[in-house]
């Protein structure tokens, strides 16, 4: 489906929101028509570390015509505040939860990206009441990075992402990371399909490095997710679950490792797994088209009859 249009039309209806004083910035698209309301389960959608919702403005349009679709800027990315705060998963779990309080308050389908898709499984374990379905694409398990480091070297690595992640180098490396020409080189890495990187894409990566206290914000991300309690290992969070679970990843993801894919998915049986081929860490900017035919396929499969229970967690993570 070819979308016409300035990427700012095709991302729907932005608002700000103020969350624990801060302002944050999220965007939604109502369904068209009133026909199959069983249909209607909303959707949120979570963007990956240092995009925002208008990484997904292939996607909504086309989501929408089925279902109302909500995307959030998560506190620290995107057009939401840079705020001077301790960054962790939990953090963003309960952005999301308190914006679907707000506005929502009835069980949705979670999709994330990235880091986007790490929340969405630690809102799912932390607020079974709210999730009734996810996807995840390319999920990241920070808790492997220690496990992948030698226990010798742990400490001389520490000490130089320290040095690197400190407020005063990270605002001089900014102005640098900041350039579209830098930006491009970097989305080399995510994607395959180097036509997918577009000056569109470039504009929108870029855009919110220009905020105030962005390299701020980038050096306290940076920082905490050196921490073992940014979030909680991805294996001790998918067997908790006990509802429709997508994971797809592109199989030339060269931001986090592909082999990790069917590792997730023998954790719970719920868990359908979808790899692509000649595919990157973005796979709905990639290949929307592709990802948004499996999207509404699996919505449909699995909620085209809306029944009133809720999800419900089978095992207590461990600590």
């Amino acid at each position: 489906m070819a979308l016409t249009g300035n990427w700012q039309q095709r991302i729907g209806n932005q608002r700000d929101w103020v969350w624990r004083g801060w302002q944050t910035r999220y965007t939604y698209m109502r369904r068209r028509g009133e026909e199959k309301e069983k249909l209607n389960t909303p959707i949120i959608f979570l963007h990956g570390f240092g995009a925002s919702i208008e990484h997904w403005r292939h996607n909504l349009p086309v989501i929408s015509e089925q279902h109302t679709v909500y995307a959030l800027d998560l506190l620290g990315f995107g057009a939401s505040r840079k705020a001077a705060t301790d960054y962790l998963v939990e953090l963003w779990v309960e952005q999301v939860y308190d914006f679907w309080q707000t506005f929502i308050g009835q069980p949705v389908v979670l999709v994330g990206n990235s880091i986007g898709s790490l929340v969405c499984l630690q809102a799912a374990v932390t607020h079974p009441e709210m999730v009734k379905g996810q996807v995840m694409l390319s999920l990241p398990d920070v808790s492997l990075r220690q496990e992948m480091i030698p226990q010798w070297l742990q400490p001389l690595v520490n000490a130089v992402e320290g040095v690197v992640a400190s407020p005063l180098l990270v605002k001089s490396l900014f102005k640098v990371v900041r350039r579209p020409e830098v930006i491009r080189r970097w989305a080399g890495v995510a994607y395959v399909d180097k036509k997918a990187i577009t000056d569109e894409l470039v504009e929108i990566l870029a855009a919110p490095a220009q905020d105030e206290g962005a390299a701020r914000a980038f050096s306290a991300l940076s920082n905490s997710v050196r921490k073992p309690s940014f979030a909680t290992p991805v294996k001790k969070m998918l067997p908790c679950l006990n509802i429709p679970i997508l994971l797809i990843w592109g199989k030339g993801d060269r931001m986090i490792p592909p082999s990790l894919a069917p590792t997730f998915a023998a954790q719970n049986p719920q868990i359908q797994l979808i790899e692509l081929e000649n595919v990157g860490h973005c796979p709905h900017d990639e290949c929307p088209d592709v990802f948004n035919e499996i999207l509404l396929n699996w919505l449909e499969v699995n909620f085209s009859a809306i029944t009133d229970s809720q999800p419900e967690l089978t095992t207590t993570p461990q600590q």
